[in-house]
């Protein structure tokens, strides 16, 4: 099967500098999976001066001192579906007509024209975020791919998984049909952005999955290396603060990058406390926490992310952070801080 989808877009985009709309704004149908919900979250837990060392900040638009104090109103979007008619899956682009979302980077330099697979009603599930963080994957798209399985054949881009991601499908029972380029008859798609309850249940039962793997025994905390992996954010010292908190505080050390995934989830299991720099290796000892545990990150200042307390406000934990400061292109910590921030959290928690 041939098609001109993708290369009438571009047309259209570079010649007539026309804008796309949203692939919902063309649905034929949609409908309501959870209700939008309201709350307001209490404080961070952090120490006095934390906020002013920031400079900068990563998935807002906004300051996050203000939601970081607490008492602000939060309001979570609805969870929704949207049905499109007739769309296309080419190279990483979901599109319909004028409209499309860039899930994944153009793999190929031409519009492709061929389409090697056509399915009857697909619901995709991945997100341009999780196609390219982890730890994006796992907080939104594998919260997503029930949803998707409940609609018609799951489908995601055909990118290419890590050693751990496959795992964590088997465990997770994820079976989906990747694809490169394909013709959806009816497409499926979702506004799942919104931390309300049904995200959280939905949450509860991904942990519920791995845990039947291993066994979650309560211990003090993990901190989670992050050495040099991904987008660079080196912590100087890191494995120099990763040793206090073992030999003062019970830790265990991670390297998410010298285990397999078995091993891995096996030492965050049960962790009252996961720490480590920001980022996404963080989602290993948050999907495998008991309730109410602590969620710690140690923020270069010029990227301070508030996710991580969506997470812990959702599922009824805590969050806490230190921000660095800034050494060239990387940051340091200070260890006293870290500790006590610790010491800010309930004994029954930080000891």
């Amino acid at each position: 099967m041939w098609t001109t989808a993708a290369l009438t877009r571009i047309l259209r985009r570079r010649l007539l500098r026309r804008t796309e709309p949203s692939l919902e704004s063309v649905a034929s149908k949609s409908w309501q999976i959870a209700p939008a919900e309201t709350t307001t979250p209490g404080p961070a837990v952090y120490l006095p001066g934390q906020l002013e060392r920031v400079t900068g900040w990563e998935f807002s638009d906004k300051n996050p001192a203000p939601e970081m104090a607490g008492g602000v109103e939060v309001h979570h979007r609805a969870t929704r579906s949207f049905l499109l008619e007739d769309a296309w899956l080419l190279d990483g682009t979901l599109s319909k007509g004028a409209a499309c979302s860039y899930l994944q980077h153009r793999e190929q330099r031409w519009p492709q024209l061929k389409v090697d697979v056509e399915i009857a009603r697909g619901a995709v599930y991945c997100t341009p975020g999780g196609n390219r963080y982890f730890g994006q994957w796992l907080l939104d798209d594998c919260l997503s791919y029930p949803l998707a399985a409940a609609e018609g054949v799951p489908v995601t881009t055909a990118r290419a998984l890590s050693p751990h991601a496959k795992v964590y499908e088997e465990w997770l029972g994820m079976r989906p049909t990747r694809v490169t380029n394909a013709r959806l008859r009816e497409a499926i798609i979702f506004d799942d952005v919104g931390q309300n309850r049904h995200k959280s249940r939905r949450c509860a039962e991904l942990k519920a999955k791995l845990l039947v793997h291993v066994p979650a025994t309560p211990h003090a905390g993990v901190f989670i290396l992050r050495g040099t992996s991904g987008d660079r954010r080196v912590l100087i010292d890191e494995l120099a603060v990763a040793e206090r908190l073992r030999d003062r505080r019970g830790f265990r050390i991670v390297d998410p990058m010298a285990l397999d995934l078995p091993a891995l989830l096996q030492a965050c299991a049960g962790a009252r406390v996961v720490c480590g720099v920001e980022g996404s290796g963080l989602m290993h000892g948050i999907m495998v926490q008991p309730p109410g545990g602590v969620i710690m990150a140690l923020q270069p200042p010029n990227r301070f992310v508030a996710v991580y307390k969506h997470i812990a406000d959702r599922d009824g934990g805590t969050f806490a952070f230190v921000v660095g400061q800034q050494a060239g292109e990387d940051f340091t910590v200070d260890a006293d801080e870290v500790e006590r921030t610790l010491d800010l959290l309930p004994a029954s928690v930080a000891r």
